[in-house]
């Protein structure tokens, strides 16, 4: 795809736009990665804290992945419904709401004290979320043209290496150095650390998020002819969709099958990741936390570097495929070195460099679809569909672990259905997403 020159848009020539590009990923990005960060983190702090949890209340491992898999229940039922609302409301009141609400259920956690507490909390902060991610990606196809969108979403998905980064110290650290701080337990207070700051960023939101271009009184006029050109180039061709629509979309619901499988993965890694490398190395919560950080640093990098790469060639499909296949060589070495920490963790470390990266590389695909409410209610049911790995994952893992007091069998199940979605991605999309949308 070429785009046109801003001056054959009708954009004056002294609107840079690098400058103008940069100027909306720094009004923008740096809350949109804080949010997210705490999202991401709102996932992985239960398999931080199933040690604790499990020793002080008394949950098996089904019940404590069944407790894990209700978040995803409760995200999906209310995913797309939360996507449309965002859609006629605005990005700006309705990310806020999201954050609001979901971070006082999150800090409701320290309540709990039996299995349907729990179990009942995780389907409500998962309804509470539902929305959140979607609508983050839903409301950057209206300020970044497809050819940024793979350097823009892997600079959103970074902040989920981070969370893994920072985020599995810092729950080790909470875990240990105030278990028992004014009567509650390690894993109380790192719910509280989780939940009450999403309180701020709801806030921060409301302020300086606008929903669409042409509100945004930050930017020059120019700027906003230069952006809105940009877009509706990118999207000649696609056109408006219901969702409806965008359903009958050729290759829709392919790609909704491997952000299925690739959510499998990654959920795979971060709810049993530190479980792994605690049975292989029988560290302390604190160590096992900074091992398990390690994954993150990969994946972050490789991001990084794929997402510029991606945005260099424009043929996303090829980037999808091989982060999927490094994945899955990940799994397959996780589950023979099940029981060396040193070969167990160069495994996660290749499953971090390709499960991580391969989720913003994948969300360059959907809006090459559909645009427009198509595109809000359509990216919401393909992240739905991606959602339902979130529950398989932590079930099916959970279950061959107690029945066979080992992992591996699920673990190797994982990196098939990893290799199934690089397979897709190479030989079975439409033409409209194997076609470069590379600037020329």
């Amino acid at each position: 795809m070429t785009l046109a020159a801003p001056a054959a848009l009708g954009v004056p020539a002294e609107t840079s736009e690098a400058a103008t590009y940069r100027k909306i990923a720094w009004r923008l990005m740096p809350l949109i990665m804080v949010c997210y960060l705490f999202a991401f983190f709102d996932r992985i702090n239960i398999s931080f804290a199933k040690f604790q949890l499990q020793s002080d209340l008394g949950f098996s491992n089904t019940a404590y992945g069944l407790g894990a898999s209700l978040f995803v229940v409760g995200y999906v039922i209310f995913e797309v419904p939360s996507n449309l609302i965002l859609y006629r409301v605005g990005a700006r009141r309705w990310i806020a709401r999201i954050m609001i609400s979901w971070g006082l259920a999150t800090a409701a956690m320290v309540f709990i004290t039996q299995e349907w507490h729990f179990y009942a909390l995780r389907f409500l902060i998962g309804a509470m979320e539902a929305g959140f991610a979607p609508g983050i990606l839903y409301y950057l196809t209206l300020w970044f043209p497809a050819s940024r969108r793979g350097r823009i979403t892997s600079m959103l998905f970074v902040a989920s290496a981070f969370s893994g980064i920072f985020g599995a110290p810092f729950s080790g650290l909470i875990l240990t150095s105030l278990n028992g701080v004014a009567g509650l337990a390690g894993w109380q207070w790192l719910f509280l650390a989780g939940g009450l700051p999403c309180l701020l960023l709801g806030a921060l939101v409301m302020s300086r998020f606008d929903d669409r271009v042409s509100d945004a009184r930050w930017l020059t006029d120019s700027e906003k002819t230069l952006v809105a050109s940009h877009i509706a180039e990118a999207n000649r061709g696609i056109g408006d969709h219901s969702l409806l629509g965008a359903i009958r979309s050729p290759g829709f619901l392919k790609v909704g099958l491997i952000y299925f499988l690739l959510q499998i993965g990654s959920y795979g890694l971060n709810f049993w990741g530190p479980d792994l490398i605690r049975t292989a190395s029988g560290a302390s919560t604190g160590t096992v936390g900074l091992l398990a950080a390690l994954p993150y640093i990969c994946g972050a990098i490789s991001m990084v570097v794929i997402g510029r790469l991606s945005d260099a060639s424009g043929n996303r499909p090829k980037f999808v495929a091989g982060l999927a296949i490094a994945a899955a060589l990940g799994f397959f070495g996780a589950g023979l070195f099940d029981r060396q920490i040193v070969p167990l963790m160069l495994a996660l470390c290749l499953v971090g460099t390709g499960i991580v990266a391969s989720i913003p590389t994948f969300w360059t695909l959907p809006p090459k679809l559909v645009t427009g409410v198509g595109a809000a209610g359509g990216i919401a049911l393909i992240n739905t569909l991606g959602q339902f790995g979130g529950i398989v994952s932590p079930v099916m893992v959970g279950w061959v672990k107690d029945l066979t007091g080992s992992t591996t069998p699920a673990i190797w199940v994982i990196a098939g259905l990893c290799l199934t979605a690089a397979a897709i991605s190479l030989f079975a999309l439409p033409a409209q997403l194997r076609r470069s949308d590379r600037i020329d």
